[in-house]
């Protein structure tokens, strides 16, 4: 018995030097090959990478400094962007919601026991993967050169994609539900989209109102990000901001959008709790 223990021991020990021994050569492969792509990339760029990293610090100070000279005038940049704001929230409003319509249909019909249709199941989740494969930006830069700049292209972009990624998260939560309300509903007689009604979506709803208020924070910044590509809002400005080196109005556009993405957090936040505490009331009763 002593004699098998001690081969198990030293086996274990000798797998244990072994992962040591190919987890030290890949890293050094890993730092070698980055090393050596630093080395090109820098070939390449004459040198800039390390000359610029003794300027790094000096846009961010200069923003600063514009903003503290600009003194009073500077609330008044935040009031004069508001309705580029506005735009950029409107754009990722509309987007999101076509996008967790289509996200919710996806999922039903991508989630093996809830699907009306069991075989377009594969049929739902390759479409996922399709809308997921492809970023935001090349959707958008694609759709402006077809239908021209306007934010239009960037509300069907950002849609396009959060219908797959919030499709996916969705289905997840379908698969991980309580299945009791459903077989009871069945025993009763319900339709489909009764048993959808009064035995999913109760239990769904607290991380589908979730999972949707993220989205949405992410597609704010996604709206900002396209509007340096000419889709309009509070990207459009702070890319003429940087462009026309204005320290005052870039830091104040960075304050509307934090401000924005801080307050959706905690009305994110305030639903989801209302959602969890009402559905458990329900259950409970």
């Amino acid at each position: 018995m002593s004699t098998t223990v001690d081969q198990l021991t030293t086996h274990i020990a000798h797998l244990e030097r072994k992962r040591r021994m190919y987890g030290g050569l890949f890293a050094a492969i890993f730092v070698v090959l980055f090393i050596g792509s630093f080395i090109v990339a820098e070939d390449m760029n004459s040198g800039s990478f390390i000359n610029g990293l003794s300027q790094f610090f000096d846009y961010p100070a200069a923003v600063v400094e514009e903003s503290f000279e600009a003194g009073g005038a500077w609330f008044g940049m935040l009031g004069k962007n508001v309705p580029s704001l506005i735009d950029t929230i409107n754009m990722a409003a509309v987007a999101t919601l076509f996008g967790t319509c289509f996200a919710v249909i996806l999922a039903f019909i991508s989630t093996k026991n809830l699907s009306p249709f069991p075989m377009l199941v594969p049929v739902a989740r390759r479409m996922m993967d399709i809308t997921r494969a492809f970023p935001e930006l090349i959707i958008a830069l694609f759709l402006i050169f077809v239908l021209g700049a306007s934010p239009v292209p960037a509300m069907i972009a950002i849609a396009f994609h959060t219908s797959g990624a919030l499709g996916k998260l969705f289905s997840e939560v379908n698969e991980n539900i309580d299945y009791g309300p459903l077989d009871g509903l069945t025993a009763s007689g319900a339709t489909w989209f009764q048993r959808m009604r009064f035995g999913v979506l109760p239990q769904v709803m607290p991380n589908y109102v979730s999972y949707a208020l993220l989205r949405f924070e992410i597609n704010i910044r996604a709206s900002a990000i396209l509007g340096f590509v000419g889709a309009g809002g509070i990207g459009q400005e702070l890319r003429k901001a940087i462009s026309w080196s204005q320290g005052a109005e870039t830091s104040a556009l960075f304050v509307l959008l934090f401000l924005t993405i801080m307050t959706i957090d905690q009305i994110s936040s305030y639903l989801r709790h209302r959602l969890v505490g009402r559905s458990f009331l329900q259950t409970a009763s």
